[in-house]
């Protein structure tokens, strides 16, 4: 099944994400199969040619490519057309207005300054909007226009560089989210912000958060990108072809590839959680559905908001709804042949490359005992 797809260097998303509607207000019961375990997003890397162009202002001097990628109308652009981001987002606090009324809120990361002004609207007494890119600039323009500036405070800067007015907050609520839930490690940032900031009773928006892991077919996609560079008009490129393999890709997922079920690799509760908690190791047994080859491990994850008065959230999941944050692909060096109920086992190792803490290192090691396959192996993938 050829797809389309572009390595995560190639998408954008800001401080979080890409488009639709998202089943909202939904009771336990309801939930789809990719959230019916305690929901556990952002990216925004761009290629350096568009990094080149639609940049806020020309006095862009910031050496910080993280926070230069924010400043592209572009980002931005995805993001807000997410509607299963926006759109949920946007639920959350219309329909939970008790939990803003003359409330002291905090947005992380607030790019346009989209979540500030719902919040505003919902009756918060005041909103801090934080922002390091030079959409800051863009998001206070915006505020004036609407009208909420004795509501929305914005400040520009870095989180963990910023003084608020104010000691304390009741609310923080950001889109942090990045592919594969943790890349450029915005996490970290809310984390810093609740343990300053935040009341004794605060509460977060997204409070839970949680990733999950599952195995497709991809027998075309993988020859013609990756098995190319076995033979390249005649000359042998294995070495590019190393490479290639080590970084995931993102890309959307047709739910007829998936040949396992879904498994809850870890699941993050953001109000109680430490930082080191973004690295971990999770076991996982994906048990296949139907007899099949398998050529790649897929990742996804969900969030959940369950201070509102009924769970609300969204999947970026291969059988939910398309979103900019898609799906993270990890191939394998090998095919593997699996048969109907047989189990491939193994973890997964997640942690923050110590070069860049924004760049996300994944260890997988598999193990596959099967009546056509018995296989193991370790493969070392790298997001940047």
């Amino acid at each position: 099944m050829g797809r389309r797809r572009s390595s995560h260097g190639d998408s954008s998303s800001g401080n979080n994400n890409h488009p639709q509607v998202t089943k909202l207000c939904i009771d336990d019961d309801e939930l789809p199969e990719e959230m019916n375990t305690p929901s556990t997003n952002l990216d925004q890397s761009m290629s350096e040619a568009d990094t080149a162009a639609a940049v806020i202002g020309s006095d862009k001097t910031s050496a910080d490519y993280y926070f230069d990628s924010y400043s592209h109308f572009g980002i931005h652009e995805e993001m807000l057309k997410d509607s299963v981001r926006t759109k949920t987002y946007q639920d959350v606090i219309y329909k939970n207005t008790f939990l803003f009324k003359d409330k002291i809120v905090l947005d992380v990361g607030a790019g346009t300054g989209i979540l500030s002004l719902f919040c505003a609207k919902a009756g918060a007494k005041h909103v801090y909007a934080i922002e390091c890119s030079q959409m800051a600039d863009m998001a206070k323009e915006i505020v004036e226009t609407n009208g909420f500036s004795n509501v929305i405070t914005v400040l520009k800067g870095k989180v963990e560089e910023i003084e608020l007015p104010v000691p304390k907050v009741d609310i923080i609520i950001s889109e942090w989210m990045g592919y594969f839930l943790l890349f450029e490690n915005m996490l970290d940032t809310v984390l810093y912000a609740r343990n300053k900031w935040l009341v004794n009773d605060g509460i977060i928006l997204p409070d839970k958060a949680s990733l999950y892991l599952t195995a497709i077919e991809d027998h075309e996609y993988k020859e013609d990108k990756i098995e190319f560079w076995n033979d390249v008009y005649g000359f042998d490129m294995k070495c590019i072809k190393k490479q290639s393999i080590m970084e995931p890709l993102v890309d959307t997922v047709d739910q007829n590839q998936i040949v396992t079920n879904s498994q809850l690799l870890k699941t993050m509760d953001i109000l109680k959680m430490a930082s080191g908690d973004v690295s971990f190791t999770a076991p996982f047994k994906l048990r296949a559905e139907r007899s099949d080859y398998i050529h790649a491990l897929v990742a996804y994850f969900d969030v959940s908001f369950t201070q509102c008065h009924k769970l609300m959230g969204f999947s970026t999941g291969p059988r939910s709804r398309s979103t900019h944050w898609k799906q993270t692909v990890l191939y394998l060096e090998e095919v593997l042949t699996i048969c109907e109920g047989e189990v491939l086992s193994g973890s997964m190792t997640v942690s923050q490359n110590k070069k860049n803490p924004r760049d996300v290192d994944i260890t997988l090691k598999y193990e596959l005992n099967g009546q056509r396959s018995k296989s193991s192996g370790t493969q070392h993938y790298k997001m940047r």
